[in-house]
Parts: C-alpha cells; structure tokens; sequence
C-alpha cells in the first residue's frame, strides 16, 4: 500500500441499495467438499427453521427494500411448497417481491412442477442449479444425490414453468476427472444454453470428506498443470459459444447479443447479487449461519439450526452471533480486492463513492508492480487484471488486504 498514513476516507461515501441473503441449511445428504453450514431435515425443524425465519425479518428496519434477494445452503429446493408461499407472502407484504432479482439454489433431484410453480408464483426469477458434472462416477464422488438425467430433466422443467434466468454451477480438477471427462461435460452442459454459468476448481475445506480422503490417500489431487488446462479449456467453450466471463467463475450471455470488452460493464445475465458482494455493497442476512454487512458492520448468525430456532422462537432474542467493525481503511482494502475478481476491475470514481478513498492513491505501488508482470493493465480512469492476473486473482487479492491493527 502506498500510503500509510491515509486511515480514514477522504471522500463522502455511497450507500447504494443492498442485497438480501438467506440461509436455508438444509441438505438431504451433505456433499463431500462442502464446509458450508448444512444438515438434513427432520419435519418439525424445517417447520420451526421457516417460522423462525419469518419472525426473524421483524429485525429489518421495516424501510428496506432489497434490490436483490438470494436463497442459498444447503438446499433451499428442499422446503416444500407450502413453505415458499408461506415465504412468498411474508415478503410482498415487506415489498420486498419487487427486488430486481431473486435467485433460489436448487439440488435438480429436489425440484418438482408444483414446487417450481410456486417459486415462480411468489416472484423468483431466477435459479441457480447445482450440477457441478455430468459425469456419474464423479457425482457419486462428490457425495452429489442427482444423476445426470435429473439435471436434463430439472432444466426442462424450469423452462416450461417459465424461469428466463437460469445458472448452472459446475466443478473442475475434480478427483479422478481427466481432461476426457471434463470435455465430456462441458460439451453436454452447454448444448442446455442457460443464461449463465459459474465454474470452480474444487478447494479440498479442511472438515470436509473429501479432505479427509485427500489426506488419507484415498483419492488423487488434480495436478495444477491439468487443473489450469481445464480453466483454459472452459475459458474457450465460454467465448464461442457466447458466454461472457465477468468475474473469476462467472460467465453470462447478453440477450442483445452484443459482446463486451471486459472494460466497459457486466453481461446482462450477470448475478446482480454476487456483484453486490464483489463491489462492496451492503446486504442484510437470515438464517442460520447468515452473514450480513450493514452501516459498516458485519454479523453473522447463530451456526446451528436448533439454537437458532430456539433463540428467535422461544426466547425472543437475536440470532446474531457475533459482530466485526471493520476500521475503514481496512474495508476499503477488502472491497479492492473482491472487486478485483471482476474483469471490469475498479472505476476509480466507484471505488471512490463506495469507500471514500482513492483507488490511484491507496494502491499505486501495488498497480505498478501487477503492470510490470503483466497481471494487471490502468486505464484512464480504471485498474483491471488481465487475463492471466484473473488465474491468481486470490493471491493478488491478499496484496491488497490491510492488517485492522495497522488501519486503526
């Protein structure tokens, strides 16, 4: 960092409108690499979890409206029908169903027709489903319960209940996944044509099964020389067939059909809420183990579904769990970096608005160094990596990072 000394912003700060995230942790079996916080339903918790879940929208200041709103787990595709409308109606009686985007995370051995009829029925308009390979042997690998039929026949029921914005996520360098296989899927995948895809290189959690297993040497990790030929090789089925890359994973098709230079803004289908976390915006959170940021506070919720119930149920209380006031200097350095995934990179006149300091000024040491290893390239008023810089952008990331004892 160039400047030390800079600890408070030098500039008013923006607060544009936020997100909505919400946690539903509940898995009908828990994937192998998964640490996320998840565990399989029993009827009584899942009723408490959405009653729970609905008094808990009481700790919103009854002003906010979410521009975008997102379900994730776990697998939200696992409450049945009768719980989204319950949901649905607690929402659009928040205003909250005329978000601009609302994204539901869904297993495609858990969607029915009734079930998607009522996600379309209370606002959604958008799903994300977890494919993450069409191949059977490495779905079982992953502890996924679908077969790759599920996720034809989940797709084509989305479809004819009228979802437009469709996601599929997929996985790569998975343990024993040769390039044979990998080309297999992407060649499958893409002849669906959804709007969107996210693609992610598999990361071995500690906690997880699958890290056990890596550990105990019951599987082989993916060399790294294969893993960035798969990259490469997804990068290039993405560009002809006319899905955008605008942030490390995430690729998008504009409907107009124009494309883009990664400069000059997002693909249409991009995630609206994702680019709020990338960007720096706030977002309030729900649910067990939700993490929320707001007026300059991070929280994050009870990690247990029980407690959760029991606290907000029972006792009446708060599900948060614990709060972080990050100093600003510290925040300014952790939106630079989220927003450094992005092929757009940072506008200097944004990040000024979001963080209050300038973008040439904090980090012109570390945007002179990326330019010289051709990582990175400064536009007129814009910073962005290249192409090769994206390949390491979590590493970058970490120059970026501000230690909070040195930013007080």
């Amino acid at each position: 960092m160039s400047q030390r000394l800079q600890l408070e912003p030098l500039h008013p700060v923006s607060r544009p409108r936020s997100g909505l995230y919400v946690h539903v942790p509940f898995c009908a079996r828990k994937c192998d690499y998964c640490a996320f916080y998840s565990h399989e339903p029993d009827s009584a918790t899942l009723g408490r979890y959405v009653d729970a879940l609905i008094l808990e929208t009481d700790r919103i200041e009854r002003d906010f409206q979410p521009d975008t709103i997102f379900f994730g787990g776990g697998t939200p595709s696992l409450l049945p029908p009768k719980s989204w409308e319950r949901i649905g109606k607690v929402f659009s009686d928040r205003g909250w169903t005329s978000a601009t985007e609302w994204t539901v995370e869904c297993n495609p051995a858990t969607l029915s027709r009734d079930k998607a009829r009522v996600l379309k029925e209370i606002g959604v308009n958008r799903i994300s489903m977890g494919v993450q390979s069409m191949d059977e042997d490495l779905l079982e690998r992953l502890g996924r319960i679908h077969t790759r039929s599920s996720v034809f026949q989940s797709y084509d029921l989305l479809r004819s209940s009228g979802f437009e914005r469709i996601n599929l996520d997929l996985m790569f360098a998975i343990p024993g996944q040769t390039m044979e296989r990998w080309k297999s899927t992407i060649d499958e995948i893409i002849q669906l044509q959804p709007e969107h895809f996210a693609c992610y290189e598999v990361i071995y959690e500690e906690d997880t099964p699958l890290f056990q297993q890596l550990q105990a040497g019951e599987v082989d990790e993916v060399e790294e020389e294969v893993a960035a030929e798969m990259y490469e090789i997804w990068l290039e089925a993405m560009d002809q067939g006319g899905w955008i890359q605008y942030e490390i994973a995430n690729f998008a098709r504009d409907r107009d059909g124009v494309r883009r230079a990664p400069e000059s803004g997002v693909p249409e289908g991009a995630c609206r809420h994702n680019i709020h976390y990338w960007m720096g915006s706030e977002y309030h959170a729900l649910g067990p183990s939700a993490c929320g940021f707001v007026n300059g506070v991070r929280t994050r919720n009870i990690s247990n579904t029980e407690v959760y119930c029991r606290t907000v149920l029972d006792a009446g209380g708060s599900p948060i769990d614990g709060e972080d006031v990050l100093p600003p200097l510290s925040r300014a350095g952790e939106i630079a970096a989220f927003g450094l995934r992005m092929n757009t990179g940072w506008n200097f006149d944004v990040y000024r608005q979001r963080t209050g300091f300038d973008f040439e000024m904090l980090w012109k040491e570390e945007m002179e160094r990326l330019e010289a290893g051709r990582l990175g390239v400064r536009g007129t008023n814009t910073f962005r990596l290249t192409r090769r810089g994206m390949r390491f952008a979590d590493a970058i990331g970490e120059r970026f990072l501000v230690d909070q004892a040195l930013s007080r």
